[in-house]
């Protein structure tokens, strides 16, 4: 009888919700060993033999060591599964072309067989209406009560035809704290990973209206994360998930590996995220400056910048994004810079003005504007200061309702003699919080 070095996860049987297996926790830093082992384990004893599966993997804009895990499952998976097929989770961020692809996926470029023989490889083309098959639909009442009363609109759960057209879906890729959902991760490969608009724009209007500072970082079930796992469970194929948490700043290191269903998978990865990527200070600053990498392409993504510090910083005070690499505020929705980066209440208050638009784009708009109110008479007031040292040009920042400075006026040495001003490099995955008590 073989004996397992494992902890295995535990199948569901029609009894309680089945165990995620996990490896690693904080303060842990996994070997590479370590973790292929833990995968051959885990996907040896996946009944998958003959199957097709489905690898949702996430875009370069997320930390983690992909070549490694993904060669561990190439390894468990080929000559055994029927049909094996790695979809990269968009949302709707822009396709990654045949260089980065190699890139972020560690294969020789123009040669995928030559480190994954046997595997294909697919964008989630957002953009084409092809792309997708309907899942069916949550309805209104549903989605009221999963919103806690804060929309009430039924939703068509539209999907990436590849994961209903294989047998098997395995999400591969990191949990962080997150600006929608609390901690991303889980069936969020699927919502909005590969998903139709209609499910993305409810579910990040739904965080709008609870607000980034109120969601990001939440242990447990969001609303928002109530609403995906509704989405997921329309997904006719079995589901399985391999959540990693990475250690920030580094391309490799992991501190935990967790193996399950992915709401299983999923919480027993953010527990660990939970203690690993939040920083807690004592006190409020005046400023930050968020250095952002260059995995960050435009605002669209390299927002995370704020998001992760806005907590931290008091009434009046400001946040710079420092990006000198970027040069537009989205690559995929260029309607941003005509909307403009306002508080939640602005459109709110003047919702018939704005209620046909994309409700993720405005979601996006409120995320990197903050907290604020908004009225007719006194007009809008935001909390923070919101600041791009990039390479926009001054007129398009300014005309989309935020601060501009020239990168090459940023004085390093001076930001970080002033004790009211936090720098942090590499932002964007680490949530900053003040101590409670």
């Amino acid at each position: 009888m073989r004996q397992n070095a494992y902890p295995k996860a535990e199948h569901d049987a029609g009894g309680p919700a089945p165990a995620a297996a996990r490896i690693g926790g904080p303060g842990t830093v996994l070997g590479e060993t370590q973790v292929t082992e833990f995968l051959a384990e885990q996907l040896a004893d996946a009944e998958l033999d003959d199957r097709s599966v489905c690898v949702v993997v996430p875009d370069g804009t997320r930390s983690c060591p992909l070549p490694l895990l993904l060669s561990a499952v190439h390894g468990a998976l080929a000559g055994r599964v029927s049909r094996l097929t790695v979809l990269i989770a968009l949302g709707t961020h822009a396709a990654m072309d045949e260089h980065r692809l190699a890139q972020h996926l560690g294969y020789p470029e123009g040669d995928l067989h030559a480190r994954y023989p046997g595997m294909t490889v697919r964008n989630h083309e957002w953009w084409d209406p092809g792309t997708f098959v309907s899942l069916g639909t949550i309805s209104a009442d549903r989605v009221g009560e999963l919103s806690g009363g804060l929309l009430h609109q039924a939703v068509d759960v539209r999907l990436n035809r590849a994961v209903v057209d294989h047998d098997v879906t395995l999400v591969l890729g990191p949990v962080f704290p997150h600006e929608v959902v609390g901690f991303s991760g889980g069936n969020k490969y699927f919502f909005p990973g590969v998903a139709g608009a209609e499910i993305i724009d409810l579910s990040h209007w739904l965080g709008a209206l609870i607000t980034s500072a109120d969601i990001i970082g939440t242990r447990g079930i969001t609303p928002v994360r109530a609403l995906i796992d509704e989405a997921a469970a329309l997904i006719p194929g079995r589901r399985l998930a391999l959540c990693v948490v990475a250690q920030s700043g580094t391309s490799g290191a992991l501190h935990s590996v967790a193996y399950g269903t992915p709401e299983a998978a999923w919480a027993a990865a953010a527990e660990v995220s939970a203690e690993t990527h939040v920083r807690y200070l004592d006190a409020p600053v005046r400023r930050v400056l968020s250095v952002m990498p260059e995995k960050y392409e435009d605002i669209w993504t390299a927002a995370k910048g704020f998001y992760k510090l806005e907590p931290v910083v008091a009434d009046g005070g400001e946040v710079v994004l420092y990006a000198p690499h970027i040069t537009q505020l989205s690559a995929m929705h260029p309607e941003i810079a005509d909307i403009g980066y306002h508080c939640r209440d602005y459109f709110t208050e003047q919702w018939d003005r704005f209620r046909h638009l994309h409700w993720g784009v405005l979601a996006h708009s409120t995320h990197l504007r903050g907290a604020g109110t908004y009225d007719p008479v006194r007009g809008e007031r935001c909390r923070l200061t919101v600041t791009l040292a990039t390479g926009i040009p001054e007129d398009v920042v300014r005309a989309a309702n935020l601060n501009h400075l020239d990168p090459a006026e940023v004085d390093f040495d001076a930001f970080a003699a002033d004790p009211e001003t936090l720098v942090v490099p590499h932002a964007g995955e680490i949530l900053h919080r003040l101590r409670t008590n």
